[in-house]
């Protein structure tokens, strides 16, 4: 395709929960490329729903998507929608389907969040080996005579489980390798066991590996086929020494299941970013339990995070607008559509937005 004239407008809008009165909420959010591209116009939703209403839709070429769902209902308004570019790798959030039924590509931010997730899930191992909540709490409530109570257990020698094998469990299995551990065992259907072995895992079965890990680690995405592939059944196979992490999706390990193996010590311990219902608005069980850590799914956030997505989430919109194709797209198949394609060329050639010209 060829670039879009220059009087052509490529209208782009960002979720509201990305400010607050006015201010943006994520300053390190880099949106400096969307800024400075010529022909883009940038507003952001007056606005935040859990689900985006088809108004906040309409008009706009392109979307920025923090939080809000995007449903079959938000895209009645999409007509001159071409993308929607959703903030993380996850997307369980958007109805695909209606996307491409719509002509709307969908575009996520793979690799930007490889590494920072991969530190966290790292971090909280050793927080979680090393007792370091319990062990801040003794010295917070002046108990240091019962410090010889609270051992912890080095990662050295201990297995560690990776459930999904994609950048983020890779990159978790990079970091660990100068710590002397045992050889990972991955589990992941999607994958041959060739491709596996190649990035320095062991190809596992699921219940091999909750028997035998230390450490479980999710990193899948959430679907109909992962939806409570860790239940009551699965936790029962775990160490009552081992620990399990999550920082994919809730609903991927069986809440129930799991609140009753912590609360009666049947594994040592958790630590959760992501949970069924959210946002939590009050108090979570699990908050009444010691042996877990818990975070507000934003436990991989850093500055360094928020620059790269919004590097990628601009860099996605900026190529469709200039008329190629974007990497990290979900729905591929969406270009093959005569339709989608009429709304391309006329993006091409300015009639998307007439009132620009």
């Amino acid at each position: 395709m060829n670039d879009k004239p220059a009087n052509s407008t490529f209208s782009i809008g960002l979720t509201g929960d990305f400010n607050k009165d006015g201010k943006p909420v994520y300053p390190d959010f880099d949106l400096g490329q969307l800024k400075r591209e010529p022909g883009v116009e940038l507003t952001t939703f007056d606005e935040h729903h859990d689900e985006i209403a088809s108004e906040q839709l309409a008009g706009l070429n392109g979307v920025v998507v923090l939080a809000p769902r995007v449903t079959k209902r938000s895209l009645e308004q999409s007509q001159q929608l071409l993308a929607i570019s959703r903030f993380g790798v996850g997307y369980d959030s958007v109805d695909v389907a209606a996307c491409t039924e719509n002509d709307v590509v969908l575009c996520i931010t793979i690799g930007a969040v490889d590494r920072p997730v991969a530190e966290a899930t790292v971090g909280w191992m050793f927080a979680l080996s090393y007792q370091m909540r319990t062990k801040d709490r003794l010295l917070r409530e002046a108990r240091w005579d019962e410090r010889g109570s609270i051992m912890g257990s080095s990662l050295h020698g201990k297995t560690v489980g990776i459930i999904g094998f994609g950048g983020i469990g890779r990159t978790v299995l990079e970091m660990l390798s100068g710590f002397g551990m045992n050889m990972p065992l991955v589990y992941d259907p999607g994958l041959d066991s060739d491709t596996i072995t190649k990035n320095g895992g062991e190809p596992s079965t699921l219940p091999k590996l909750m028997e035998q890990s230390d450490f479980v680690t999710v990193h899948c995405p959430f679907n109909e086929h992962t939806v409570n592939l860790i239940s009551a059944s699965e936790l029962e196979l775990m160490k009552p020494d081992a620990f399990i992490l999550n920082t994919a999706r809730g609903g991927i390990i069986n809440e129930d299941a799991l609140f009753e193996a912590l609360s009666a010590d049947k594994i040592a311990g958790a630590a959760l970013d992501c949970f069924v219902d959210e946002p939590i608005i009050k108090p979570h069980r699990f908050a009444q339990l010691k042996n877990v850590i818990l975070a507000s799914h934003n436990i991989a956030w850093t500055r360094e995070l928020f620059r790269d997505i919004g590097a990628m989430a601009s860099q996605s919109l900026i190529d469709l607008a200039n008329g190629n194709h974007p990497k990290s797209v979900v729905n591929p198949e969406v270009f093959d559509r005569p339709s989608f394609q009429k709304k391309w060329e006329s993006l091409k050639t300015g009639q998307l937005n007439p009132q620009s010209k």
